[in-house]
């Protein structure tokens, strides 16, 4: 469970005071001192309030003291009250937006083209490690089957998902079955079972005659395997610019472990992003998971941005940054949200165009 859970409410100056710390040390990841504050931010009150107030955010988990220094820093808790409570994204400027627009807009180049452009941008324009999934069918469902004959007792069986995905099983019969027999027996499951996801076809089935029933048990194990076999590629860029972003070698091979481990990231990436509809992140439409959020262990060096592009009914796929916990998380949502909205337009605009193969690299 996040730390989120009971966060102390503060005072409007503590407020401020924590914003402009963690703005400074978002800016230069130093210890930040009362003095600091006074002379770069127009707080309008004397070094030793600010410290007083400082000794307040201490004491309440916000803020702490590494080692004997007089600065401090924002812990987890601090940037996380600060992301959910006084953090106000402001929206890229019309020109950002036309430079992103510029080089994602399209999927002339191909899908892949498109994935590794988004990635590099994504991680230029936030100064950090970008992650991006291609779209994927959120939920594989019946199509339709054919039955051919090929010699004596085997047929070919040629399954088409709703996703689009083709799968192909040769069949020995039990005895010799015309084409035309095979014919009627795929019109039938195609009648009984359209639409359909594994269970439904099983339990659809169970009234067919043994041949039908036999293809339609196949059909739905087929889709069970697509279902738990389904993975995403991940692009990333920026990895460099990540390692360099992280005051100790111990953040820095988490990041990259994260990154490296791809059934780790797709795990994760699969339970953040259902998250997406009941966020309390920023917005309902990025999720902000700042220092694993107390649940995850191997991000609690870092942080990240997350979002979904496309459409859960149809297709759709995960963008987002990772970096450590001092990332500029106004720019990170702005961008994160401004790309997504991007993508799921030029998918939208796919879907319209009647497209049904986006050419998805091969896993």
């Amino acid at each position: 469970m996040s730390d989120e859970r009971q966060l102390p409410g503060l005072s409007s100056r503590q407020e401020d005071i924590l914003t402009c710390i963690v703005q400074a040390y978002s800016e230069k990841p130093e210890p930040v001192g009362s003095r600091y504050l006074v002379e770069n931010y127009q707080l309008n009150i004397s070094s030793a309030t600010v410290r007083n107030e400082m000794s307040q955010l201490e004491e309440m988990g916000y803020i702490a003291a590494p080692h004997t220094s007089a600065g401090r820093v924002p812990t987890a808790a601090g940037f996380r009250y600060f992301v959910r409570r006084l953090l106000q994204t402001r929206s890229l400027t019309l020109g950002e937006q036309s430079h992103i627009s510029e080089r994602v807009g399209t999927l002339q180049s191909g899908m892949e083209q498109w994935m590794r452009r988004t990635a590099a941008l994504l991680a230029r324009s936030v100064q950090t490690a970008s992650i991006v999934t291609p779209p994927v069918s959120q939920a594989n469902s019946f199509k339709h089957v054919e039955l051919i004959a090929i010699q004596g007792r085997l047929a070919l069986m040629v399954l088409v998902l709703n996703s689009g995905s083709v799968h192909q099983r040769m069949l020995t019969l039990a005895e010799p079955v015309p084409q035309s027999k095979l014919g009627e027996a795929a019109k039938r499951i195609n009648e009984t079972c359209a639409d359909m996801g594994a269970q439904q076809v099983r339990l659809r089935s169970i009234n067919l005659p043994m041949l039908e029933r036999e293809v339609a048990e196949l059909t739905a194990e087929l889709i069970d395997n697509v279902d738990n076999n389904r993975s995403r590629f991940i692009y990333r860029d920026g990895l460099s610019r990540l390692m360099n972003s992280f005051a100790d070698e111990e953040g820095a091979q988490q990041a990259m472990r994260i990154l490296e481990e791809h059934t780790v990231l797709n795990a994760l990436l699969s339970e953040l992003l259902e998250r997406l509809p009941q966020a309390a992140g920023v917005e309902s439409d990025v999720q902000v998971v700042i220092a694993g959020d107390g649940r995850y262990e191997n991000l609690s060096r870092t942080s990240m941005v997350l979002s979904r592009y496309g459409d859960p009914e149809k297709m759709s796929g995960a963008i987002g940054v990772l970096g450590p916990t001092h990332i500029n998380y106004g720019r990170a949502i702005s961008t994160v949200r401004y790309v997504s909205n991007l993508m799921t337009n030029v998918l939208a605009t796919l879907y319209q165009d009647g497209a049904e193969d986006v050419g998805h690299p091969s896993i």
